[in-house]
């Protein structure tokens, strides 16, 4: 099982990437963005185990390691 995590800054903390990626494309003339958010794209393997067991790892990996809780927010995917 493998999962995906999905981790961005919450909508209160301003995202300086975010705002630098928003005036890149601006400027090259590509397009006027409205806004853009730069997070993180974490996969895992997690090897042969049941799906229950599988989110709440995860889930405890993000609280003590992927995730600054405080300022960011973070989404789980389980892919069997």
């Amino acid at each position: 099982m493998k999962a995906k995590v999905y981790v961005t800054l919450k909508e209160s903390v301003l995202d300086p990437q975010g705002k630098a990626v928003q005036h890149a494309v601006a400027t090259s003339g590509i397009f006027e963005l409205k806004d853009a958010r730069v997070g993180k794209y974490i996969e895992l393997d997690l090897g042969n185990v049941d799906e229950a067991k599988a989110r709440q790892k995860v889930e405890e990996m993000c609280q003590k390691l992927l995730a600054n809780t405080v300022i960011e927010k973070y989404s789980i995917e389980l892919v069997k």
